[in-house]
């Protein structure tokens, strides 16, 4: 494979992340605002914050809204693939109680945070890379 071909692929493949990482982090989103009493119950187990109510979440899931269009539009992606990362390590690292045993319940499903998190990493490495329908300066296609 010649790097010309490499260098093709690349905006396609950053572009395929960015996609499914947005997909999976629209759905949590999506979560908090069906089921903001789900969202409560995981800032008390995962993140040991009480009291989050209906009003905080949904501040939260908004915010969320305008994060997750930036980093799909590609904007600012310094900022808005950082803050990505960040959100998913969170949620990552603090599922560590899962990891320790994988076999109970339905703590093996978190082991797919793992790659997403690799995922994550890898796009933020790669920004100035993924150019493919990105606006705000950046090559566009």
């Amino acid at each position: 494979m010649t790097s010309t071909t490499v260098s093709a692929r690349l905006p396609v493949a950053l572009l395929i992340l960015r996609l499914t990482i947005f997909l999976v982090m629209l759905m949590w989103t999506i979560d908090k605002f069906v089921r903001p009493e789900h969202a409560a119950s995981v800032f008390s187990h995962f993140y040991h914050w009480e009291g989050a109510g209906r009003n905080i979440v949904f501040g939260l899931a908004g915010a969320e809204v305008l994060l997750l269009l930036a980093f799909v539009l590609g904007l600012v992606p310094g900022i808005s693939y950082l803050l990505v990362l960040i959100l998913h390590a969170l949620s990552t690292f603090s599922s560590y109680a899962q990891y320790l045993a994988p076999f109970e319940k339905v703590n093996l499903l978190f082991f797919a945070a793992w790659p997403m998190l690799g995922a994550c990493l890898a796009l933020y490495l790669l920004r100035d890379a993924d150019t493919l329908f990105c606006i705000g300066g950046r090559r566009s296609v």
